[in-house]
This record gives structure tokens, sequence and C-alpha cells, in this order.
């Protein structure tokens, strides 16, 4: 056998060999998904809807993969700044988002400019909740039901206040939708967080919020909030004698939602064991107790279906900001 020829049959071994082991580090990195670290990045500051979701579902995930998962909360421009981190983050499965109505339905459109594509920079995995946002009133308004408060608005020389919890929420977005289709002279203001907001709401100093129920729903209960209406289709299990906006206008819908999902190329093998996870959490005994308790509603879905479903807010929300104005100033 010449030179040459042993040389030839060296390299295709080598080949041969480095194939072997690639195939088998592959498989045993499938076989042992997850065999490090997950972080599990919220947009928002502790205390909130999607931290409160979110620690629950890493709980979950800690339970069944038997790996540390760490909650990381980075605030900031509506969830922006969180999602401009997992899009830059790398691409291992490793580092999940909880998205919601912000970071993939609204931002793109309220925004001049936002360094993340919410499409192209993101693997759905999965739906994981949703929840409504309640109308509310201090009671020092005198306000009971969403007809007086609607006179009452008519009847002003000046413009409602409205709170949120930051521009470009959902919160805003549900009181844009809401000012636009009752046509009222209303004023929004946007706070740092929903803790200094509903201080200001339960002091008397904005008029209303379209606050989250699981930030709002203590107050209702304790009668110093009155809600007036929910911005989900239906009524919320949690105020079942409270009416839904579209009972006045019909298709009026700002839900609030949070879904998981990955940064691009996040590998198969992950999504598919994390979104057995989700199915697994909305199923959860547990989970149904937390729901709630917090007013919210667990609801797993496949990657595709959260695929298409993000795509229908993506153009519902940059509808809803050309017909109204808003803006996130």
């Amino acid at each position: 056998m010449g030179d040459r020829t042993q040389r030839n049959l060296r390299l295709l071994l080598s080949t041969c060999l480095l194939a072997s082991i690639a195939a088998t580090h592959l498989s045993s990195w499938a076989a042992t998904y997850p065999n490090k670290q997950i972080h599990l990045i919220v947009p928002y500051p502790p205390g909130g809807g999607n931290d409160t979701i979110a620690r629950a579902l890493a709980q979950q995930m800690e339970e069944t993969f038997k790996t540390t998962v760490i909650v990381e909360n980075k605030p900031g421009a509506n969830g922006i700044i969180a999602a401009e981190y997992v899009a830059r983050a790398e691409s291992d499965g490793y580092t999940l988002f909880m998205a919601n109505n912000g970071s993939h339905g609204i931002n793109p459109s309220l925004y001049k400019k936002i360094n993340y594509d919410p499409v192209k920079d993101f693997v759905p995995i999965s739906m994981v909740a949703t929840s409504p946002n309640v109308l509310v009133v201090s009671k020092q308004l005198g306000v009971r039901t969403l007809k007086e408060l609607i006179d009452y608005a008519k009847a002003s020389s000046s413009p409602l206040s409205y709170g949120s919890n930051g521009a470009g929420s959902s919160q805003q977005m549900a009181g844009a939708l809401f000012s636009s289709d009752f046509g009222l002279n209303t004023l929004h203001i946007p706070y740092k967080g929903t803790g200094p907001m509903m201080t200001d709401l339960l002091g008397g100093r904005i008029t209303m919020s379209f606050g989250n129920i699981i930030a709002v729903l203590p107050h209702i209960q304790s009668g110093k909030l009155e809600a007036l209406a929910v911005t989900t289709p239906t009524r919320s299990p949690a105020l079942p004698e409270t009416p839904s906006l579209a009972e006045s206008m019909p298709g009026f819908d700002a839900t609030v939602w949070w879904a998981l999902m990955a940064g691009k190329g996040a590998p198969q093998e992950a999504i598919d064991a994390l979104n057995k996870v989700v199915q697994d959490f909305a199923k959860n005994p547990k989970t149904e107790k937390l729901m709630e308790r917090v007013g919210a509603t667990p609801k797993a879905s496949t990657a595709e279906e959260l695929g298409k479903f993000i795509q229908t807010e993506l153009t519902k929300w940059a509808k809803v900001v050309k017909d109204t104005g808003a803006t996130a100033d």
C-alpha cells in the first residue's frame, strides 16, 4: 500500500471517528437535556403577574428536570430590555423568556425602534396562562358601574386620567382601546411599575386603571377599589359579577397572556422537553389553585399554535396603535 493510499485511509478513518463522536455527543445531549442551569428571564419587576406565573413554572421545571432554574428579573422599557437580552443570548435552549402582550404584541408597533424581532429572534414553546385586566376606580370616586363612569367622563370638562404600569403595557393599550371604542377623553399616565401606580390610584390621585387582576384583586376584595369591567371577551371566574367590556362593546378584547419562548436556534429537543413541562404545569392541581387565587387561567398550547397566535397579536395591536394614535411617550 502506497504512502498516498495510507494517508487517504487515515483521513477517512479520522473523519468517521469524528462523526461518530459528534453523533454520540448529540445523542447524549438530547437524552440529558437539561444538563445545566436554566435561566428564565422575566421582563418585569418581582411581584407582578408575569413574575408570579414564571416562578411557579420554574418550580415545575425544577421538579421535572431535577436541575436549577434561575428566574431573572430584567425590567425596563415594557419588556424591551429583557427581550433584547434573550435575543442576544446563546441559542442553546438554556435561556428562556416569559413573553407577553407587550414584548410580542404591542412593542413592535408602538416603539419606533426595538433591537429584536419578536418572530425571527425567538422560538415559540407554549402558551402558559391568560388573565384579564380589570377596569378599576377608587371608591372615593363614587362610581359603581361602567355606565356611571362613562356618564361621568362625558360630563367632565377635563380628561379622565388612567394609570398604567408603564408605557406600551397591556394596561395602556387596554385604556387606549377603551377610550377609542367608547369615545372618551382620557389622559394616560405611565408609572414605573404596578406598585407606584396602585398607590396613586388608591389615594385618588388618578381616576382609573386597567390593572392586572393579580395586582388589583386583593384591593377589590378589601373594598378599596371598585371593579367595573374586565377586558377579556367573557367574565372572569374570579370576578363573576363583574361584566366584560365586550358585553357593552362587542369584540372588545385586551386579554393578558404569558408564553414561554426561547432564543432563535434553540434545539428541537429542548423545545419538545419544555413544551411537555408546560403541558404538565397547566394540568397540575397546584397550578389550578394558584391560578384561581390570582385570577388567571392556565392555557398550554403547541409551539405551532403559539407562533400563529403571536402573528395574530402583532397584527391586532398594530391596528389598535394606528387607529388610536397611541404612543410610548
